[in-house]
C-alpha cells in the first residue's frame, strides 16, 4: 500500500511503499477513503508533541471501508463504513476507564501518533473504537466530524448552558461546533486572527451574531468562551470577556504558554478547564446530533501524495473549513 511516512519530528512526510497490514483478532483492516487533516497532525509532525512512535503514519480522523476482520471481531461487517477517531485504545480496567472517563487513561493510545493512522491507503483500527458514520454524509464530510467535530463537542457540552458563546480560532472545529450552537439556540461571537476578513464573513455567513479579530472586544460580556487557537495569550483575553461565572475552555491538545495575569480577570468564580481527547460515548452522541442539527462541512480535498502541502495549507491558514486526504476506490 501507498502511505504518507513521518520518519523524524520536523521533516515533510515522504510517500511510501509499505506491506499492507493484518489485523490481530480484534482489529478490522479499513480500506480508506478519507482521513482529516488535522492540527494535531502538525503539532505531532512538528515535535510539538513529543512522544510519538516514529516511523510514523499521521491522520486520526479516517473513513473507510472494512476490508479484514480479525477473528475475534463482531461489530462490522466486511464492505461497512467506519470511521476512526484519535482514541484508539484504552486499558478498560483504571478508574478513569472504569468510571466513564476513558479520555483520560494514562494507558491510552492514540490515532496518528502512538499508533498508525490513515494517511494511507489501509489502516488497522481496534473494533471497539471505531464509529458506525451517519448515512447523510459523503467521505469527505464526514471525515471532520471525527476530530474536528467530536472534541469541539466535548468542548461545547464543557462550556455548560451559555447563552452567550464566544469561539476563539475559526478552524474545522469552530465551523462544525458553530452549527450545532446556533441549533441549541445560542449566540455565537467569533474570534479571528486580526485582519481575517474572510474567516470573519465565513463565521456570519454560519451564523455567528458577530465576528471580529481576537484583539477585538465583542458587543457583549459572553457566558463562556472556547478555545480553538492554540494560542496561550488568549486565555485572560477570553476571560476579561467572560461574565462571572462563566467558563473558558482551552480545547487543543498543545497550546503556547499561558503569559501571567491578575488574578482580578479570574476572580468572580471564572473557570478555565481543558479538554483531553474524547470519549466513546462523545463519538456516539455527537454523531447522532450532527445530522439532526443539519451540520454541514465544508471541505479542501487533496490526494493522498499531496499530504504534505494540505498540512502547510492548515499552518498558514488558508483552508477554509477542513483539509481532507481522499483515496479513490479501489
Amino acid at each position: 500500500m501507498k502511505a504518507m511516512l513521518l520518519d523524524v519530528q520536523g521533516r515533510p512526510l515522504r510517500l511510501a511503499e509499505l506491506p499492507r497490514p493484518t489485523p490481530a483478532a480484534d482489529q478490522v483492516l479499513i480500506e480508506v477513503r478519507a482521513c482529516g487533516v488535522c492540527r494535531t497532525d502538525l503539532h505531532v509532525m512538528d515535535g510539538d508533541l513529543r512522544q510519538p512512535r516514529l516511523p510514523l503514519i499521521l491522520g486520526h480522523e479516517i473513513v473507510g471501508v472494512v476490508a479484514g476482520r480479525g477473528a475475534a471481531v463482531e461489530r462490522f461487517s466486511l464492505g461497512q463504513r467506519v470511521g476512526v477517531p484519535w482514541l484508539g485504545r484504552t486499558c478498560g480496567h483504571c478508574r478513569y476507564c472504569a468510571s466513564g472517563a476513558e479520555n483520560l487513561c494514562a494507558a491510552a493510545e492514540f490515532t496518528g501518533y502512538t499508533l498508525d493512522g490513515g494517511y494511507a491507503e489501509f489502516a488497522l483500527a481496534d473494533q471497539r473504537y471505531c464509529f458506525a458514520l451517519p448515512e447523510e454524509y459523503a467521505d469527505a464530510e464526514v471525515a471532520p466530524l471525527l476530530c474536528a467535530g467530536l472534541i469541539g463537542y466535548r468542548s461545547l457540552v464543557a462550556a455548560g448552558d451559555a447563552r452567550r458563546l464566544g469561539i476563539y480560532g475559526f478552524g474545522a472545529a469552530a465551523h462544525i461546533i458553530v452549527q450545532v450552537a446556533r441549533w441549541q439556540g445560542r449566540e455565537i461571537f467569533a474570534f479571528t486572527k486580526p485582519g481575517d476578513v474572510d474567516g470573519q464573513a465565513f463565521a456570519r455567513q454560519l451564523g455567528a451574531t458577530w465576528a471580529g479579530g481576537a484583539d477585538e472586544s465583542p458587543p457583549e460580556e459572553m457566558d463562556a468562551a472556547i478555545l480553538f487557537a492554540p494560542v496561550g495569550a488568549l486565555v485572560p483575553q477570553a476571560l476579561r470577556h467572560t461574565a462571572r461565572g462563566g467558563t473558558v475552555v482551552c480545547a487543543g491538545i498543545h497550546m503556547s504558554n499561558i503569559p501571567e495575569f491578575p488574578y482580578a480577570v479570574l476572580w468572580g468564580e471564572r473557570c478555565v478547564r481543558s479538554v483531553a481527547n474524547l470519549t466513546r460515548r462523545d463519538g456516539e452522541e455527537f454523531l447522532a446530533v450532527a445530522p439532526k442539527a443539519g451540520v454541514r462541512t465544508e471541505v479542501e480535498s487533496f490526494p493522498l501524495a499531496s499530504a504534505n502541502e494540505a498540512l502547510e495549507r492548515l499552518r498558514q491558514g488558508l483552508v477554509r473549513g477542513a483539509a481532507v486526504l481522499v483515496c479513490p476506490a479501489r
